[in-house]
C-alpha cells in the first residue's frame, strides 16, 4: 500500500490521485470471474433492479389504457402538427379493463406520487444499510414494492387518492434499494472491478425499462391493463425468494465463496474501509466532492426522469404513434443505455487497470461524455420536426450516451468513502429524486398547446441543466478516499 501522504488540500482529501493499484505490498491474486460469488451477486442484483424498474414504469404505459379516451380528447392534448403516423394494427384491442375519468393533471399526480415516497427513504435506507447490511433491506424493499403493485387495480377502483397513496408506498419500498446496493458493494467490490460490477448490477434498471414498456403495451392490447400489475408483482416475489436464499451481506458471511476470492476481496479493500461506529456527518456534509456528485446526479436525473415519464406522451401526442408502437419505440432508447452501461463499465476498469488512468480522470471523462452527449442530441431531437425516424434515433443516441455516467459520477461514492457509500448515495439520490417530482410537472406546464416549439423549450432546459452538472463535477469531483472516511483521518490509501 502507499504510505500516508503528508500534504493535504483544504477539502481534506489526499493530494495525489494515482490509479488505485495496490503497490509495494503483497496482494492476493485476483480471483477468477467465472462462477464467483461477487459476480453472482452482480447478476442477482441485475435481475432485482430489472424488476424494480419494471414495477416503476409499467404504470406509464398502463395509464394510457386506464383512462377513458374521451377524457384525454376533452383536453385535446394531441398535436396536429405531425401527420397520423401509426399503421392500422389488425389486432382487436381488449377493452375489458375498467376505465376512469382522470384528466391530464390527475394523471400527472398519479405518475409523480411514486417519488414522494421514494425521496423519504433514501438517507434512512443508506444509514440502516451501513449498520445492518443491505441484503434484507434491498430484498424487502423490492418485495414490498411487488406486493403493493398487486393491489394497484383495487386501489384504482377505490379512487384516485388510494392509487396515489399506493404509489407513494411503492416509492417508500424502492427508496432503500440503491443505497442498500451501494452499501453491499462497499464490502464486495474490489476497487479495480467497481465499474464492472456496479454497471452490471445497475444495468438491470435499463433493461427492466426496455422490456417492461413494450411488454406492458402488449399485455394491455391482448389481455387488459390489470394483468400488467399482476404479472410484474408475481415476478418480484419470485426474485425475492432467490435473493434471500443465495446472497450474503459480506464475503465473510457467504456460505459458498472460495477462500481465494474472499482473500482477494478483503485484501483489496483493507485500507479503504473505516471501522469507526459513528458516521462523520459534519465533515461528510462539508465535503465538496460529495456536492459535486449531488449536482451531477440532480442534473442527469432531470433529463432521465423527464424522458422516462414523458417519452410515451411525446410519442403519442406529438409524433402520434399508437400505444403498441409507442411501447416498443419508447423502450428503444433504454436498450441503447443498457448496452452502453455494460460496455462502459468494462472500458472504465480497463483504463484504470491496464492504461494506468487515475480514478478521478476516468470518472470525469465518463461523466462528461454521459452528460454533454445526451444534451446535444436531446436539443437536436426537438429541432427536426416530424421526421419520426430521426426523432427516435436522436432520442435513442441521447439516452444511450447517458449510460457512460454509470461509470462516472454514479459510482464515485465508493471511490471517495467506501464505508459510507450507502449513506452518500442516499444523500445524492434524495436531491436527484427532486427532478422526478418537478421535472414532468414543469414540462406539462410548458406545453399547454402541445406544439413542437413548446417541447423544444423542455428539451433546452434539460440540456442546459445537464451541461451545468457535467462542468460542476469536472471542476470539483475527486477519485480517492477522503480523510473523513478513514479511521484516523490520516490512514493509508489505495
Amino acid at each position: 500500500m502507499r504510505s500516508p501522504v503528508p500534504g493535504q488540500s483544504p477539502e481534506g482529501e489526499k493530494v495525489s490521485d494515482s490509479t488505485p493499484l495496490l503497490q509495494g505490498a503483497p496482494q492476493a491474486e485476483a480471483a477468477p470471474v467465472c462462477c464467483s460469488a461477487r459476480y453472482n451477486l452482480a447478476v442477482l442484483a441485475f435481475f432485482g433492479f430489472f424488476i424494480l424498474y419494471a414495477l416503476r414504469v409499467n404504470l406509464s404505459v398502463a395509464l394510457v389504457d386506464m383512462v377513458e379516451s374521451n377524457t384525454t380528447l376533452a383536453n385535446n392534448r394531441t398535436s396536429k402538427e405531425c401527420a397520423e403516423h401509426s399503421a392500422s394494427i389488425k389486432v382487436m384491442h381488449n377493452h375489458t379493463g375498467k376505465r376512469y375519468k382522470w384528466d391530464a393533471e390527475t394523471q400527472g399526480w398519479i405518475l409523480g406520487s411514486f417519488f414522494y415516497g421514494y425521496i423519504i427513504t433514501q438517507i434512512p435506507g443508506g444509514y440502516v444499510a451501513s449498520k445492518v447490511g443491505g441484503k434484507l433491506l434491498l430484498g424487502f424493499g423490492i418485495l414490498g414494492t411487488a406486493v403493493f403493485t398487486l393491489f394497484t387495480p383495487i386501489a384504482a377502483d377505490i379512487g384516485v387518492g388510494a392509487l396515489i397513496a399506493l404509489r407513494a408506498l411503492e416509492g417508500l419500498g424502492e427508496g432503500v434499494t440503491f443505497p442498500a446496493m451501494h452499501a453491499m458493494w462497499s464490502s464486495w467490490a474490489p476497487p479495480l472491478e467497481r465499474s464492472k460490477l456496479l454497471s452490471i448490477s445497475y444495468a438491470g434498471a435499463q433493461l427492466g425499462t426496455v422490456i417492461s414498456l413494450p411488454l406492458s403495451g402488449i399485455i394491455c392490447v391482448y389481455m387488459d391493463w390489470t394483468y400488467v400489475f399482476y404479472f410484474f408483482g408475481i415476478v418480484g416475489i419470485i426474485w425475492f425468494v432467490l435473493w434471500i436464499w443465495l446472497v450474503s451481506n459480506t464475503p465473510e458471511t457467504h456460505k459458498t465463496v472460495s477462500h481465494q476470492e474472499k482473500e482477494y476481496i478483503l485484501s483489496s479493500l483493507k485500507n479503504q474501509l473505516s471501522s469507526q461506529k459513528s458516521v462523520p456527518w459534519t465533515p461528510m456534509l462539508k465535503s465538496l466532492p460529495l456536492w459535486a456528485i449531488v449536482v451531477a446526479h440532480f442534473s442527469y436525473n432531470w433529463t432521465f426522469y423527464t424522458l422516462l415519464t414523458l417519452l410515451p406522451t411525446y410519442m403519442k401526442e406529438i409524433l402520434r404513434f399508437n400505444v403498441q408502437e409507442n411501447g416498443i419505440l419508447s423502450a428503444v432508447p433504454y436498450f441503447g443505455c443498457w448496452l452502453c452501461m455494460i460496455m462502459s463499465g468494462q472500458a472504465a476498469d480497463h483504463l484504470r487497470a491496464k492504461w494506468n488512468f487515475s480514478t478521478v480522470c476516468v470518472r470525469k471523462l465518463f461523466s462528461l461524455i454521459g452528460m454533454i452527449g445526451p444534451a446535444v442530441f436531446l436539443v437536436a431531437a426537438g429541432f427536426i420536426g416530424c421526421d419520426y425516424s430521426l426523432a427516435v434515433a436522436f432520442l435513442t443516441i441521447s439516452t444511450t450516451l447517458g449510460g457512460f455516467c454509470s461509470s462516472g459520477f454514479s459510482i464515485n461514492h465508493l471511490d471517495i468513502a467506501p464505508s459510507y457509500a450507502g449513506i452518500l448515495l442516499g444523500i445524492t439520490n434524495t436531491f436527484a429524486t427532486i427532478p422526478g417530482m418537478i421535472g414532468p410537472v414543469i414540462a406539462k406546464s410548458l406545453t399547454p398547446e402541445n406544439t413542437i416549439r413548446e417541447w423544444q423549450t423542455v428539451f433546452w432546459i434539460a440540456a442546459a441543466i445537464n451541461v451545468f452538472g457535467a462542468i460542476f463535477f469536472t471542476l470539483f469531483g475527486k477519485g480517492e478516499v477522503q480523510n473523513w472516511a478513514l479511521d484516523d483521518h490520516h490512514g493509508h490509501r489505495n
